[in-house]
């Protein structure tokens, strides 16, 4: 049995037609043979962010045929934005629980992203079973972290779910991706939660206890781009999200990412992107549209 994307909304992230129209989103399935959420997932196009699978009980097979695998408990799964997914319980196996965490990345944590053991888009990484524990506690807490409803919860669980990361890359053995300085880190953490505001470089310094000389030296060292670049880099990031999950006006979206005039908020957007913000929107939703179409025209002829 499996299930194609539905085109009907769906406010259960655990079932068909969910959006994720969300910076980060986190669960656990608890499938069991014959049970409601028995079912392979099968999303040709993927999705607009990661995610990120902890097996915690019994077995699930990602992919069919020759390219199938199966993932047990202590794997880690890295989905890549666009990759075809179709997973769901092992037909060996009476059951799959599994934690998970949608999420759309901050631009610094690309590198993070790339794990060495990946087939057609999925990153593995088999844990040693004493750390098992440890990464279903990080899962568990991003999760609790970010639906308790306390304030900056999302900013919280995202700094939680760089920890994750940052874990995960630190226990690949095959990994050489360099570990940030802490300082930089912060420093990127601080810009990403001021965007709308004047960034001043003595500001920063001061927040991560560098000399501005200092920082500017280290940023571009560790970046590959000045810091005020890389500002300017993540503005336009957040602008994008924003246009395809909102239906903010386009000045409202330019004074939230920082641009209070709306013209040239239009003349940066267009110089980086390539198109006008409307332009972007207007392709975002046709691109939705046609998925909804493709998915909903799936799951009639498997009726």
């Amino acid at each position: 049995m499996y299930h194609r994307l539905a085109p009907v909304a769906q406010s259960n992230p655990l079932l068909p037609g969910y959006p994720f129209n969300a910076w980060l989103v986190a669960g656990l399935t608890p499938i069991g043979a014959g049970d409601p959420l028995d079912f392979f997932i099968d999303r040709p196009s993927g999705m607009k962010g990661y995610i990120i699978n902890l097996t915690i009980k019994g077995r699930g097979q990602v992919f069919s045929g020759e390219e199938a695998f199966e993932c047990e408990p202590g794997d880690l799964l890295l989905f890549q934005p666009k990759t075809s997914h179709y997973y769901g319980r092992s037909p060996e196996s009476d059951c799959w629980h599994h934690r998970w965490i949608y999420f759309r990345p901050r631009a610094y944590w690309s590198s993070w992203l790339v794990w060495q053991d990946e087939k057609r888009g999925v990153g593995r990484l088999r844990l040693p079973e004493r750390l098992w524990g440890e990464f279903e506690r990080l899962f568990t807490t991003i999760e609790q972290t970010h639906t308790s409803g306390k304030r900056f919860a999302e900013e919280l669980a995202m700094n939680l779910l760089e920890r994750l990361l940052l874990r995960a890359v630190e226990e690949d053995p095959r990994s050489h991706q360099q570990i940030r300085d802490p300082r930089i880190i912060e420093a990127c953490q601080y810009v990403t939660n001021n965007l709308a505001g004047e960034l001043k470089i003595d500001e920063v310094a001061n927040h991560v206890c560098l000399s501005p000389s200092r920082l500017a030296h280290l940023f571009r060292e560790q970046m590959g781009i000045n810091l005020l670049r890389w500002r300017e880099d993540q503005r336009i990031i957040r602008a994008r999200l924003l246009l395809q999950t909102t239906q903010e006006p386009i000045a409202t979206v330019g004074r939230i990412v920082g641009y209070d005039d709306q013209l040239y908020f239009s003349r940066v957007f267009r110089k980086r992107v390539g198109v006008s913000p409307s332009d972007f929107r207007r392709r975002s939703l046709d691109a939705d549209t046609l998925v909804t179409r493709e998915s909903w025209d799936l799951l009639s002829a498997s009726q």
